[in-house]
C-alpha cells in the first residue's frame, strides 16, 4: 500500500534520517496501519452515533469558592532568600542595552 519513496519523502519532511533498514520497518509498519484502517472502514456503522468518548464525562474539578491561603511565613519559611514577604530569584533578563 505504502512505497518507499513515500516513507521517505514523509520522513524528510518530518526532519527524520532513516537508514534503508529502518525505511523498510517503517514501511512495513505504515502499510500494516493502514491496511487496519481500510479494515475498519468496511464496518457498518449504521445507527451508531459518534461519540468522542465511550463513557460519559462529568466535570470533576471542584467548584471555585475562595478560601484562606497559607500564612506568608509558612510559605517562605523554606526560601532559600527572600526579601521581606517576597521571594528572591536571579535575575534571568539581560539589559537590552
Amino acid at each position: 500500500m505504502i512505497t518507499r519513496e513515500e516513507v521517505a519523502h514523509v520522513a524528510r519532511l518530518a526532519r527524520l534520517e532513516l537508514s534503508d533498514a529502518e525505511l523498510e520497518r517503517m514501511r512495513a509498519e505504515l502499510d500494516a496501519i493502514l491496511a487496519y484502517i481500510d479494515k475498519l472502514s468496511t464496518l457498518d456503522v449504521d445507527g451508531v452515533e459518534p461519540t468522542s468518548h465511550a463513557v460519559p464525562l462529568v466535570n470533576v474539578m471542584r467548584d471555585d469558592e475562595p478560601r484562606p491561603s497559607c500564612p506568608s511565613e509558612e510559605m517562605l519559611a523554606n526560601a532559600p532568600d527572600r526579601h521581606g514577604d517576597l521571594f528572591r530569584v536571579p535575575r534571568i533578563i539581560e539589559d537590552g542595552s
